[in-house]
């Protein structure tokens, strides 16, 4: 269970969660968001992939919502990809499919920046 932070030629940076994103781990996530938003890579578009997650847990939805925020004030977009039936169910019933722009896999939303 891990993150993963990569960032393509154009600049955007794709953070892989492999695992869940809960209570316990969602600090460090917010850290290495906030790290490549605020350090000095000045990176603005992040795509955040859920393909290999299986759960996220209420802190995990609430950190998602903090971090698109930091990043909509700082003039990026934050897009989520990879959900599997439940976790889109979950951002369904949450209503948060609307704040976010969410795809299927990190490919299609990195091409659609």
């Amino acid at each position: 269970m891990g993150f993963t932070l990569k960032k393509d030629k154009t600049g955007i940076v794709v953070v892989g969660v492999d695992g869940q994103l809960i209570v316990g781990n969602r600090q460090e996530l917010k850290q290495k968001v906030l790290d490549a938003l605020e350090g000095g890579g000045g990176a603005r578009k992040f795509v955040i992939d859920f393909s290999k997650t299986g759960y996220i847990d209420s802190s995990g939805l609430g950190v998602l919502v903090s971090l698109s925020k930091k990043i909509r004030e700082q003039g990026g977009e934050l897009r989520l990809a990879g959900l599997n039936a439940d976790l889109q169910t979950l951002f369904e019933l949450t209503k948060l499919d609307t704040l976010f722009a969410i795809t299927g896999t990190a490919e299609e939303a990195l091409a659609a920046f």
